[in-house]
């Protein structure tokens, strides 16, 4: 029979991987739920962690007692942050905005930047990183950066489709992970990220010049892509290194 430290090791193999969630409503009921695509479950899962879901609503303290816990984040993505959050604009493109969701998220990003917890930030999740810290935003890219090209791919084709490169900087944490400088990678946003907050430095650039990396410098893994990687597992080994960049640098963070 297996001694009580040998099950608690075992059960300690594999770390805690917290996944911040959004509101929706049932298709069936109507009734509201907390949920979360399945792919960044199963993306957390291949790279070796254990996932839990954190619902929003929330008090900054339980966020906190959640964040100690856990051994890392991911950031998903999801709807548009409201611009009072970095002094934007209302702009008419504005979709799905969930204030408490940008408060929970935006506490969480800030308490693990403080409490140096690994975490990885997608697409809505990698934008909510530079506000958290201080940045700003394009409210819409099309009608903003209208010489920039076509970023909004989630209005039509599959999310597996690749259809433009990020070239990557090769003095980055990003590239040491995917061991590439030119990384082909879906793109599913309509914004876009436009001052960069200070402490943050610019990892993975578009064709059109739009920032779509950033990494926090000094802090054992804070990674953010704008593209969403939880989709490419399959089709790309570089996406999944991602998840299990998280999984190691939180293993080591215990």
């Amino acid at each position: 029979m297996p001694s009580a430290s040998s099950l608690s090791s075992s059960k300690q193999a594999h770390p805690l991987i917290g996944l911040t969630t959004y509101r929706k409503y049932s298709r069936d009921t109507n009734r509201p739920l907390f949920g979360l695509m399945r792919a960044y479950v199963t993306a957390v899962v291949a790279g070796g962690g254990i996932p839990l879901l954190i619902p929003l609503g929330l008090s900054d303290e339980d966020l906190l007692a959640i964040v100690e816990r856990v051994d890392g984040l991911v950031l998903p993505g999801g709807g548009d942050i409201d611009p009072d959050f970095y002094r934007g604009n209302r702009h008419d493109a504005l979709r799905g905005i969930d204030a408490d969701r940008d408060r929970v998220e935006i506490t969480v990003v800030q308490q693990a930047t403080k409490l140096n917890k690994p975490f990885l930030a997608i697409c809505r999740g990698f934008q909510v990183l530079n506000v958290a810290l201080g940045g700003t935003m394009w409210e819409d890219l099309a009608s903003q950066r209208p010489e920039g090209i076509k970023h909004d791919y989630y209005l039509n084709g599959r999310r597996s489709d690749v259809p433009h490169t990020v070239e990557v900087s090769p003095d980055s944490r990003l590239a040491t992970i995917v061991q590439r400088e030119t990384v082909p990678v879906n793109s599913l946003h309509h914004q876009g990220v436009r001052d960069i907050a200070a402490d943050l430095t610019v990892t993975a650039v578009a064709p059109d010049g739009l920032v779509e990396g950033l990494e926090l410098v000094g802090h054992p893994f804070a990674v953010g892509v704008q593209w969403h990687p939880e989709n490419l597992i399959q089709n790309d080994p570089a996406m999944l290194a991602l998840f299990e960049a998280l999984t190691m640098a939180s293993q080591n963070g215990r």
